[in-house]
């Protein structure tokens, strides 16, 4: 039977300085004044909206995404922050995470997003190599990447991840290796590193840089891999590494098909009703214009189908290297676990799963071939 899960807020803040040539990602590079407090109005009157959705439950984490979050001003999340208590329940506990770039990382404003009550930073770094940062179209350099993560450490983040990536034009393993090593110096409580990819609608897509070859690759993410365990970062989700105990909360419930309410410019949400035997999915408004101006910042809404949500919770918890306990299936689909048995052990057999009934896990194979396996349960 469908139970409702533990419930999680994403909010949205769409501008940055530059948009960078591989990001498609509904983000707006700035023009002018970021009309800050008209669009912390539209976020309180999108969540306000959201209320029925809460049933009842305490947001446990929250992740403020973008764009680049710190554009605004800490009075300014702070405001959020607050507003959001008023209207909702937040856990005392709950993790608070603002992503960030170095380009924009002033130590007296991140002190103050430290106040409002921002608990968990997550910076994108991407590179430590300026020609590699050039490249990504990014404002800042080696330098800034450097101080960034340094300077979280020293205003009080306890708990902050690195975003890197590797396979970036012109990159050799050596240079992907050491950036790596870099980060890993730098001491973060998290890792979020994965390897460049060309989305369409991006400029990479129309005028595609030269990529390092497949061999190369592979010896990336192996060597890569191999550094990061040694090192105390383990791997518990595809592109996720964290030292004991600081995995992403937010992501997690994410991973384990958990809800979440999306607030802001284009911001996605899913919701469990388990009265009705229901979960829907949500969006607003994604043109920032368009969503400060909206009587109602909803733009859409679609049920996920019974038929369709054991490929949705696959999708989401064969990330996890780990996997899932077994009788989450029901509890988080209201789909009787019975009803994919046969294709499960089809899984099993061909050795792309974990055998122990008692969980839903990749086999190491399974993570090796992760698209093979999700159409498994695509095409049932």
């Amino acid at each position: 039977m469908l139970s409702l899960p533990p419930l999680s807020l994403y909010m949205h803040i769409p501008w940055c300085v530059r948009k960078c040539p591989y990001c498609d990602f509904n983000s707006h590079a700035v023009t002018g004044e970021i009309p800050q407090q008209r669009y912390i109005d539209a976020l309180l009157r999108d969540l306000e909206s959201e209320l029925p959705a809460v049933q009842g439950r305490v947001i446990e984490t929250i992740f403020i995404g973008g764009g680049t979050p710190s554009l605004f001003d800490a009075s300014g999340i702070q405001q959020i922050l607050r507003g959001i208590e008023t209207l909702t329940p937040l856990s005392p506990s709950a993790e608070i995470t603002m992503e960030a770039n170095p380009g924009t990382f002033e130590q007296d404003r991140f002190a103050g997003f430290r106040q409002a009550g921002i608990n968990r930073l997550s910076i994108g770094i991407q590179s430590f190599d300026s020609g590699r940062l050039q490249q990504l179209g990014r404002i800042h350099n080696r330098n800034d990447a450097l101080l960034a993560a340094s300077k979280a450490r020293e205003i009080g983040f306890d708990n902050f991840n690195l975003d890197l990536m590797h396979g970036l034009p012109q990159q050799t393993p050596e240079m992907a290796l050491a950036d790596l090593q870099q980060a890993i110096g730098l001491q973060p409580t998290h890792l979020s590193w994965y390897q460049l990819t060309i989305e369409p609608n991006t400029e990479f897509f129309s005028k595609p840089p030269e990529l390092p070859e497949d061999e190369d690759l592979w010896a990336i993410q192996e060597q890569g891999q191999a550094l990061l365990e040694a090192h105390g970062y383990h791997q518990y989700e595809i592109s996720a590494y964290s030292q004991p105990g600081r995995q992403s909360q937010h992501n997690l419930n994410y991973w384990q098909f958990g809800d979440y309410i999306g607030i802001g410019a284009g911001a996605h949400g899913k919701i469990s009703w388990p009265q009705q035997n229901r979960i829907s999915r949500r969006w607003k408004q994604r043109q920032p214009k368009a969503y400060m101006d909206a009587l109602t910042p909803l733009s859409g809404e679609q049920d996920i189908t019974p038929q369709e949500r054991p490929f949705e919770f696959m999708m989401n918890a064969l990330r996890l290297t780990h996997g899932v306990k077994s009788d989450l299936f029901t509890q988080r689909t209201g789909v009787s676990l019975t009803s994919i048995q046969d294709l499960l052990e089809r899984c099993r057999q061909s050795g792309l799963m974990e055998t122990d009934a008692a969980i839903l896990a990749p086999s190491p194979q399974g993570r090796l071939f992760l698209n093979d396996l999700l159409e498994q349960f695509l095409d049932d």
